[in-house]
């Protein structure tokens, strides 16, 4: 009687362990998971606040008069495509951050063309509201490499404790899928090549 009774405790002690092991596994994937998504949205929102101040460049650009049309298209386009890429902050996949950040980098390029554009008119540089807006747009642009940085930060320690023995086999059962970093787009390690076209 007492081999079997000791025999239950033991077995109880170690079922009791490994449901203290799950359910802390459990907590604390989901708790980094959180913040990852909480940080993705940050990301987003500092693109966000960059497509609104985009918005507001346009309008005042557009004051003027002979301003190239084509310019402000190429903008308002990739504008309109870079608000129609979404991710779900829960299931980030490297694909999905390449299509986003692919949908970024034309804004981005569609941007540095009118802002290149934008010197050939005097008038339009020294107009208050466009040189407040410029700035806006640059503080903006820190904030959305600085939020993309935390993002990463918050990922690697998700990563890790799903990644890790023994938690991988409780990750791939709890159905906790690696999230993916926000990359660089191909080929932005090389210098960019700068033409002054001083005509």
């Amino acid at each position: 009687m007492k081999k079997g009774l000791i025999a239950i405790i033991i077995i109880g002690v170690i079922a009791f362990g490994l449901f203290q092991w799950g359910v802390n596994f459990n907590n604390s994937a989901i708790g980094l998971k959180e913040t990852s998504t909480k940080t993705w949205a940050n990301v987003e929102s500092s693109y966000q606040r960059r497509n609104d101040l985009i918005g507001n460049l346009v309008k005042t650009v557009q004051g003027a008069a002979d301003f190239e049309r084509g310019t402000l298209t190429d903008v308002i386009e990739a504008r309109a495509k870079a608000t129609s890429v979404s991710i779900d902050p829960t299931n980030i996949t490297p694909e999905q951050l390449a299509q986003f950040n692919q949908a970024q980098s034309g804004l981005s390029g569609a941007l540095s063309k009118l802002l290149v554009t934008v010197e050939r008119y005097p008038d339009l540089k020294s107009n208050q509201n466009f040189l407040e807006l410029q700035s806006q747009l640059e503080g903006t642009e820190n904030r959305i490499n600085v939020a993309r940085d935390r993002f990463n930060a918050t990922v690697e320690p998700y990563n890790l404790l799903i990644k890790k023995f023994p938690n991988s086999i409780l990750a791939g059962f709890l159905n906790f899928d690696e999230l993916a970093y926000f990359k660089a787009e191909a080929g932005s390690e090389d210098a960019p090549d700068v033409d002054f076209d001083f005509k």
